[in-house]
């Protein structure tokens, strides 16, 4: 039985995770605005972008093993103390003049590789402090606090960049590092390690972790069309900035994504407050339908109070969406393979992301090349195509048996 107390334990390591998560987010739209400037193509944000998910990726699954075996708040402190070396040479870089994108790729792809370790161990603690009537009030914060990158993050990195230049940014990002570093080490001195029997070997982690999944159909078919979904929602992610760049500044951008993400935080804030009681794959593929919906009106017109409307929409229905993936998957496998599941689920439920990330940057530009509309417009013209694939993929989920079973 978890102590009455744990939650306040929680409380404590998402408060930690919301500073980093805005100091993350400084650094990343900082990058994308610099990025931008220095090409005037939507490939060379996109590189970036991949760049730091693809260790996440590779690393997502030996991560989740990782959280089994060791102490899951060590890990946790690792992954963001060490995550700091990959921004730290971009920072050097950015002094000395020599920041080029292949060497700022390098350096948020040295940091991707420590903060890999870092989700598969925060999501398993969730599962080591809190009941399970508790998760769905848990997951609303943790969606607020990953928001807080898109809420927070560009409205101040906006201004910033306007008295300052990128190395501001990441000095503040560096900083923050700090805090989710101590507040993994209170809670780890408080509930202290929790080490597991099994002491197999990798491979059967590996197994072991595939295992609870596969066994029930539903969960790894949710997790197969969850790959599907963010497919189309990564081309969406990639490529929101160009669209607003090529007509506007960064001090326009800032403010327009922290208004969409407004739409995160009234969702985080309902979720939070009620939670979901139940309909979980109903309200998800609805969610999933609107989400195609709202990203198609994103793209419609060069209009900054067009994109935000549609923004703030798109942004509202993700908490929703999560909520639901996370409960379905987090209540239909065991506690004890909580750790190889989620890392398991973050790597193929995150492969749509690789080809998101890949090609999404060159059609843009090769639409906007082929039609003489420019890059912006052809960035708008990709997010409406998948959006209107998402809409389309979210019908599939009320037609799949397995994964309706899953609430029961």
């Amino acid at each position: 039985m978890k102590e009455g107390n744990n939650y306040r334990k929680f409380l404590l390591l998402w408060a930690g995770e919301l500073i980093s998560s805005v100091g993350g987010g400084l650094t990343s739209f900082g990058l994308g605005v610099c990025i931008f400037r220095q090409t005037g193509s939507a490939a060379g944000m996109a590189a970036v972008t991949l760049a730091g998910f693809l260790p996440t990726l590779l690393l997502s699954v030996p991560a989740g093993v990782l959280a089994d075996r060791y102490d899951r708040r060590l890990l946790m402190m690792a992954g963001d103390g060490f995550s700091a070396l990959g921004v730290i040479y971009i920072l050097i870089c950015m002094i000395r003049g020599t920041a080029t994108l292949p060497r700022i790729c390098a350096g948020v792809f040295v940091s991707a590789i420590f903060s890999s370790l870092l989700e598969p161990s925060f999501r398993a603690t969730i599962t080591d402090l809190l009941t399970k009537e508790e998760y769905s009030k848990a997951n609303g914060l943790v969606s607020l606090a990953g928001s807080a990158r898109y809420l927070l993050s560009p409205v101040i990195a906006g201004f910033l960049l306007t008295v300052s230049d990128i190395r501001l940014l990441l000095i503040i990002d560096i900083c923050t590092f700090f805090p989710t570093v101590a507040g993994a080490a209170a809670v780890r001195r408080s509930i202290g390690t929790k080490m597991p029997d099994d002491k197999g070997s990798l491979t059967d982690s590996l197994k072991g972790g595939w295992i609870a999944i596969s066994a029930n159909k539903g969960v790894l078919i949710l997790v197969l069309v969850s790959s599907v979904i963010t497919l189309f929602m990564g081309m969406f992610q990639v490529l929101a900035e160009p669209v607003i760049l090529a007509f506007s500044d960064s001090k326009t951008l800032g403010i327009a994504e922290t208004v969409c993400a407004c739409g995160m935080l009234a969702g985080s804030i309902i979720l939070g407050a009620r939670g979901i009681k139940k309909h979980y794959v109903a309200v998800l593929g609805i969610d999933m339908m609107l989400s195609g919906f709202f990203m198609t009106g994103f793209g419609m017109f060069e209009n900054i109070v067009w994109i935000c409307c549609f923004g703030f929409l798109f942004f509202t229905a993700l908490p929703f969406a999560n909520n639901c993936l996370d409960y379905l998957a987090r209540t239909n496998v065991p506690d004890e393979a909580q750790g190889r599941v989620w890392g398991l689920i973050g790597f193929l439920s995150q492969l749509g992301y690789v080809a998101a990330y890949s090609i999404s940057g060159v059609a843009a530009d090769s639409v906007g090349s082929a039609f003489g509309i420019g890059v912006g417009r052809g960035s708008a013209a990709v997010i409406q195509t998948a959006g209107i694939c998402l809409s389309l993929t979210a019908l599939s989920l009320f037609m799949i048996k397995s994964i309706r079973e899953l609430e029961r």
